[in-house]
């Protein structure tokens, strides 16, 4: 079974500690409920740099990488399942892609 990293982009803040405090626990439980499907569960991210050839640039506030988990599941398709039902997407959007076994 394929592995899958769902990265979350952007987020808005938050209007108050309350507010960000039920947005975590609603990612909790999502991340809970989702059992062995999980591989990682990822962690936040900040101080996000996009690095070019020529150039290292202070990352898009609206692209900005602030998180990933990382899942198992069968298929793309079941990945996409997976990621259409996390509370992340009140705030921001989130990529899916699988993760290719180097050998």
């Amino acid at each position: 079974m394929p592995n899958f990293i769902i990265a979350y982009h952007g987020g808005k803040k938050f209007e108050n500690p309350e507010e960000g405090a039920k947005h975590k626990e609603e990612w909790q439980t999502w991340i809970s409920n989702l059992g062995d499907a999980v591989v990682n569960p990822g962690n936040p991210l900040r101080n996000s740099k996009t690095v070019s050839a020529d150039s290292v640039k202070d990352s898009h506030e609206s692209d900005l990488l602030t998180g990933y988990s990382i899942i198992k599941a069968d298929s793309m398709d079941d990945a996409l399942e997976i990621a259409i039902e996390c509370p992340f997407l009140v705030i921001g959007t989130i990529e899916v892609a699988e993760i290719m076994e180097m050998k």
